[in-house]
């Protein structure tokens, strides 16, 4: 049985784009959409449901619908829900959420815990209706952008639209190094930030070789350099690494930071 993927519901219009969202993408991969509606109180959950539905059937037919409806806590049934998910798609804020709020609190929550890719459906129309034909992945040092690395290709793939693969970097603070070295040659002498990206891109582009690559090196900090690359792409994509001892808190300092501030939609893919 193919797994799903799934759409948080709660009635605000930003659930309804995740909707509308959701169905393009589960008709790109071939896999079922399930909505998703869970609620604390006595509101009226089957308008909520029924009104997403109708919304889920008019912007992808052919998609094979379900929906239920759960009276628990929103963020912690969909983290359950996705442990057996194809992904977990969610609208950037919630109708219990601060109208301040950059990133609604359900969101964050799911984000922060959830073992599958979270995506978060952020942006105007032309982000959210793919018109860009880009997807932007960031890769970091290391082993956390692995699992990133294939979402973002198989995403590329099943769009047919170029990957742009940006690794940013910096020098390390107290470490100048030999006098008369560039930034970019002391970094070298650890390991070349070309290199590093290199080698993350490798396994995958071999299994897409399908997908254009674009590749960036940035000095600088990573939150501003994935920000500039998400201005002119339909999905953002970003690692999450597993955080020893804090099982499930996996949301470092520029995941919160593209979280709450990307202009297209963003995916937050946990290292397996």
């Amino acid at each position: 049985m193919t797994i799903p993927l799934v759409v948080g519901v709660d009635g605000s219009e930003a659930s309804l784009e995740a909707v509308d969202w959701a169905a393009a993408e589960a008709v790109r991969h071939g896999v079922p959409l399930h909505l998703l509606h869970a609620v604390a109180g006595d509101r009226e959950a089957s308008d909520v449901i029924g009104a997403a539905s109708e919304r889920a059937a008019k912007t992808a037919p052919t998609a094979r619908l379900s929906s239920e409806v759960l009276h628990e806590e929103a963020a912690s049934a969909l983290v359950v829900r996705g442990r057996n998910a194809f992904a977990l798609v969610l609208g950037s804020r919630g109708l219990g959420d601060l109208a301040g709020m950059l990133l609604g609190s359900v969101g964050l929550a799911v984000a922060a815990h959830a073992d599958c890719p979270v995506v978060v459906v952020r942006g105007g129309v032309e982000h959210r209706a793919g018109r860009y034909g880009n997807i932007v992945v960031g890769v970091e040092d290391g082993e956390g952008s692995g699992t990133a690395v294939e979402f973002a290709f198989r995403e590329a793939h099943v769009r047919r639209c170029r990957l742009v693969a940006v690794h940013a970097w910096s020098v390390p603070v107290g470490n100048p190094g030999p006098p008369g070295l560039s930034g970019y040659a002391l970094q070298a002498l650890r390991r070349p930030p070309a290199q590093v990206l290199a080698e993350a891109l490798r396994e995958s582009a071999e299994r897409y070789q399908d997908v254009p690559v674009s590749s960036e090196v940035v000095e600088g900090p990573a939150r501003a350099a994935l920000l500039d690359a998400a201005a002119g792409a339909d999905l953002l994509v970003v690692g999450a690494r597993r955080r020893h001892g804090h099982l499930g808190l996996q949301l470092g300092l520029v995941n919160h930071a593209v979280l709450h501030h990307a202009p297209c939609p963003i995916a937050v893919v946990p290292q397996i």
